[in-house]
């Protein structure tokens, strides 16, 4: 008995001895506060400025040594991250981007951290604190307004990059100058911040995700998001326009241990510039996929019959083309891509090998596509992104039209698929004539 007093008393000092090694954390005033209406900084200011403010604000329990330590250490690492109190000195445009990434970090269970609420259950974000939030952002509100570049029925100005000559990554990861030869996994209409996403992976990436090999991806898995910004032309509907950056994902397990085994690396602009400052960007990635750490860090949902079972991960409705059409386009390579929002729906057009050469040798404008040329626009409804607020992806097929061009370069064969089947039907000869005129001369994506 006296052995455990003894212990139990060296224990009280020791602990209060640990009470004097107590580090600061610095508070500050609210220099430049987020722009945002009284109810949702309201919001902010209960659910998150604990963290992510210059606002000191600790429980007593807080307070004690060792657990004091841990606190410190999340809020320091919270504010690098984020700070709403002067988050109000970014450009507005800067500022909403970064709500949408905290709405998400909220959606998907990241933030706030489920250690911190379970100790702090006031700071947990309700369901109707979530909806207000996203009520204030309303991405799709604004389709169709000056959010949208506007500039007739061209498409963006060409890049003239040397694909070869790019300067690596901070972190080192190499520029992949071989990506627009990669197949489409998927595609993305983002309303947060105008731009349209097409995501391409390499040949290991689509067989990972024909497969289902997906939890984890293999090592040689390489993905490229490529982002434009939206243009609206006058026929109403928006097509991408100037290409405003690639981003790449690359996995391998033991090179990019420290980064949860994927590199990361974006190139921004018309001269594929570096992103960053140094090689700390890579923080910035890491976090912002930490939501989907379940799912290999991959936000994408690949376009993919093949089944899984370990929740939504795949995109299976937007992959069910029948045997039955004359050619699988969803193997083919990208041309561009359109959104019409009244009728809230997405179309890609495909090119087949023969017509790929002729894209790949035409910038800004119509190619003259070569005999053995096959277009395909396949045009699915939409639907909002689970891992994206702000994002919508392909949901069903709603039609695919299909044009071929024989060796005469000028007769063409025009075949649509539409309906619950996507069964073909007739077309009067000049209603095919003037819709394979539409889709051949559809200016292709810009790209590097």
């Amino acid at each position: 008995m006296k052995t455990f007093l003894k212990l139990a008393m060296t224990g009280v000092i020791a602990l209060a001895v640990l009470q004097l090694t107590r580090p600061s954390i610095p508070s500050g005033p609210m220099t430049a506060e987020i722009q945002a209406p009284p109810q949702v900084r309201q919001i902010l200011e209960k659910d998150c400025y604990s963290c992510h403010s210059n606002q000191r604000r600790l429980a007593w329990f807080d307070q004690i040594v060792p657990g004091y330590w841990l606190v410190r250490h999340d809020i320091l690492t919270a504010r690098e991250h984020l700070n709403f109190s002067s988050l109000g000195q970014k450009p507005v445009a800067a500022q909403r981007a970064t709500l949408y990434e905290a709405i998400n970090m909220i959606q998907l269970g990241a933030m706030p951290l489920p250690q911190f609420t379970a100790l702090h259950p006031d700071a947990k974000v309700t369901p109707e604190e979530l909806a207000a939030l996203k009520l204030y952002l309303a991405p799709w509100a604004n389709v169709g307004s000056t959010g949208i570049a506007s500039n007739g029925d061209g498409s963006g100005s060409a890049l003239k990059a040397s694909l070869a000559a790019i300067p690596m990554e901070f972190n080192g990861l190499q520029f992949q100058p071989d990506f627009e030869t990669w197949k489409p996994m998927s595609f993305t209409d983002r309303g947060d911040n105008n731009t349209f996403r097409a995501i391409l992976g390499n040949d290991i990436a689509i067989k990972a995700a024909m497969s289902g090999n997906i939890a984890p991806w293999p090592d040689g898995t390489r993905f490229a998001k490529i982002a434009w910004q939206q243009q609206e032309r006058s026929d109403g509907q928006i097509y991408p326009g100037k290409f405003v950056q690639v981003e790449f994902m690359v996995k391998d397990h033991y090179l990019y241990r420290e980064t949860d085994g994927w590199g990361w690396g974006r190139w921004h602009g018309a001269d594929l510039k570096p992103y960053g400052a140094d090689s700390r960007f890579v923080s910035e990635c890491t976090g912002c996929h930490q939501p989907v750490r379940g799912d290999d860090f991959v936000y994408t949902l690949p376009i993919t019959a093949t089944k899984s079972g370990r929740g939504e991960v795949v995109n299976n409705r937007a992959s069910a083309l029948p045997q039955s059409l004359p050619y699988q386009p969803l193997s083919w390579n990208v041309i561009t891509m359109m959104v019409d929002p009244k009728a809230r729906t997405m179309a890609t057009l495909f090119g087949n090998d023969a017509a790929m050469q002729v894209v790949r040798t035409t910038a800004d404008k119509a190619p003259a596509y070569a005999a053995g040329s096959v277009l395909a626009l396949v045009t699915w409804s939409q639907r909002e992104d689970p891992h994206w607020f702000g994002g919508r992806i392909p949901d069903n097929p709603l039609s695919v039209e299909f044009v071929e061009i024989d060796a005469s370069q000028k007769a063409r064969t025009y075949r649509c698929y539409d309906g619950r089947l996507l069964t073909e039907h007739p077309v009067p000869i000049e209603d095919g004539i003037k819709r394979s005129a539409t889709l051949m001369n559809l200016a292709p994506a810009t790209l590097p």
